[in-house]
């Protein structure tokens, strides 16, 4: 079963990071840039749930393999970024993508070190939302997370899938596939379709003067 989440583990790294370098790639940064964009991207969720409950030194800085899988993903978006770009919105695709693996890999790990399932079912989200959000702040963007449509819930409610299989007892790699569905479903959903939560408006503003994400 460690091994599973360890593949887990290195699949969301791997889709993040292509998601945080392609930003770099649009933002026309140099390698160097795109190599520390795809790393951040990939490991600041793993980090932050790692240093919460005390898994420490974090995987994503003792491990060589998150540093390969990232500088990897960094490579092949830098010097074939045409081929990244052929997908459609490729980085809310990958971005998707590593917010469902993250999320029920972190619930789970949050579960395993002891914590109570709805704080491991937030720790889960925490997870998930990381590594974009440390993407968008590295480009001095207001992170997706604050602006776009279903986001964060999306991570939320893949983690409480592994937090309530966990507590029914179902087969630990069902309720991994489950959440990871549901998480990258939703935000699939919500992209397409444009689900959000209410807009903050200020006062005497108009539907039209409220930004899109």
């Amino acid at each position: 079963m460690e091994v599973l989440l360890l593949v887990l583990d290195l699949i969301g790294t791997f889709v993040f990071a292509l998601s945080g370098a392609t930003a770099g790639v649009r933002r026309r940064l140099d390698l160097f840039g795109v190599l520390v964009l795809s790393f951040a991207a990939a490991n600041s969720g793993g980090v932050v749930r790692d240093l919460l409950i005390g898994a420490v030194p974090p995987a994503a800085i003792s491990d060589w393999r998150y540093l390969a899988v990232a500088t990897a993903a960094g490579l092949i978006t830098f010097y074939r970024a045409a081929l990244i770009e052929r997908l459609r919105n490729p980085v809310r695709v990958f971005d998707a993508a590593g917010l469902a693996l993250f999320a029920v890999a972190g619930a789970h790990k949050a579960l395993a070190f002891g914590l109570e399932p709805v704080m491991a079912a937030v720790l889960g989200m925490l997870t998930g939302i990381g590594g974009g959000i440390a993407r968008d702040l590295l480009l001095a963007e207001v992170p997706l997370v604050l602006r776009a449509e279903l986001y964060a819930l999306a991570a939320l409610a893949g983690a409480a899938v592994v937090v309530a299989g966990s507590l029914l007892q179902v087969p630990l790699p069902l309720t991994l596939g489950l959440g990871a569905g549901l998480c990258f479903g939703l935000r699939l959903m919500a992209i397409r379709h444009g689900w959000r939560l209410p807009i903050a408006r200020p006062p005497g503003a108009s539907p039209q003067d409220v930004p899109d994400a």
